[in-house]
C-alpha cells in the first residue's frame, strides 16, 4: 500500500534526506588511494550520530555495518572492509538514515584517483539517467515513465540495466511501495500523486545487466565483473512536480564540482 506523506511530514524526511546527503558530502573528501571502506564506513557512522541520527542500514535485515561501500564490479550492498582502495577504482557509497521517524536514502559512485575515460562515461550517463527519470516523477504519471525513461537513456549507450534490484517508495520503512524498476514500459505501473516520495536509483552496467548474488548474503557483482555503477535521490511529488529530498551539493561542494543540474527540482520548505 503506497503511504502518502503530508507537508508537515515531507519537512521531517527532507532533513532525514539532508543528513544522509552531508554525511555523503564528508566522506567524498575522504575517499582516495589507500583508504579503506571501513575507515569509511567508521567515519560515516560516527557523523550521522553525532548529528542526530542513527545509521538506518546498521542491523537491517541483519546487515553489519553503516554503509553499502561497493566498488567497481559491486553493484549494491558492499560489506566494508579492509581492502586498501586503488587509483582508477569506482565506489558505490549508499547511505541511509533515520530520524525523526523517517528515513533517508540515497547513493553517489565516486571516482577513486584517475578513473579511465569509458567509466567516466558510464558514471555520466548513469548519473544523467537518474534525473532523466526524475522528470518523469510528475502527478499524472505512472511509475512506468520513470523506468522506461532510465532504461531508454542506458541502454542507447550500449550499458546493461540491472533487472533484480529496483529503487522504492520511502518514508516510516525504508522500502515501502512501490517498487521503482530502472526498466520497463512507458504508462504502466502505480499513477504517480502529491504526497508521493521516491528512491529513484539507477543501477547501470558497463557490460551485461546480469548480476550474481553472492554467498555472505549481501555482495552483488556484474556477472562479467566489469564496473557498475548507482545513484539515488529521494525524490517527492509536491504540487504536481518532483522536488529534491536529498542534494549531491555538499559532494560537489568538496570536490569543486560546478553543477545547475539540481535546480528544476528545488523547492522553497
Amino acid at each position: 500500500m503506497i503511504q502518502l506523506k503530508t507537508p508537515d511530514e515531507l519537512r521531517l524526511m527532507r532533513e532525514s534526506a539532508q543528513l544522509v546527503s552531508k554525511t555523503l558530502g564528508m566522506l567524498a573528501k575522504e575517499i582516495k588511494p589507500g583508504v579503506t571502506s571501513n575507515y569509511l564506513d567508521k567515519l560515516g557512522g560516527e557523523y550521522i550520530r553525532d548529528n542526530g541520527g542513527e545509521p538506518a542500514f546498521l542491523g537491517m535485515y541483519g546487515f553489519p555495518k553503516n554503509l553499502c561501500i561497493s566498488p567497481n564490479a559491486e553493484v549494491v550492498h558492499g560489506i566494508p572492509n579492509d581492502k586498501p582502495l586503488q587509483d582508477g577504482d569506482i565506489l558505490s557509497v549508499d547511505c541511509g538514515v533515520y530520524m525523526n521517524g523517517f528515513y533517508g536514502d540515497h547513493a553517489y559512485s565516486f571516482e577513486v584517483g584517475e578513473v579511465s575515460p569509458e567509466v567516466k562515461k558510464l558514471l555520466k550517463v548513469t548519473k544523467e539517467s537518474l534525473y532523466k527519470g526524475i522528470e518523469q516523477c510528475v502527478r499524472g504519471k505512472r511509475i512506468g515513465d520513470i523506468s522506461f525513461a532510465i532504461q531508454q537513456h542506458c541502454e542507447r549507450h550500449g550499458y546493461g540495466v540491472v533487472r533484480e534490484l529496483v529503487g522504492h517508495g520511502l518514508g516510516r520503512k525504508m522500502h515501502e511501495d512501490p517498487q521503482v524498476p530502472n526498466y520497463g514500459r512507458r504508462g504502466s505501473g502505480k499513477v504517480i500523486k502529491d504526497g508521493l516520495v521516491l528512491a529513484i536509483e539507477p543501477m547501470v552496467n558497463l557490460g551485461t545487466e546480469r548480476v550474481k548474488f553472492h554467498d555472505d548474503g549481501w555482495t552483488v557483482t556484474t556477472l562479467d565483473m566489469q564496473p557498475s555503477a548507482h545513484f539515488e535521490h529521494d525524490v517527492a511529488v509536491i504540487n504536481g512536480k518532483p522536488v529534491l529530498l536529498s542534494t549531491f551539493k555538499y559532494i560537489y561542494d568538496a570536490l569543486g564540482i560546478e553543477s545547475a543540474e539540481e535546480k528544476p527540482f528545488t523547492f522553497e520548505f
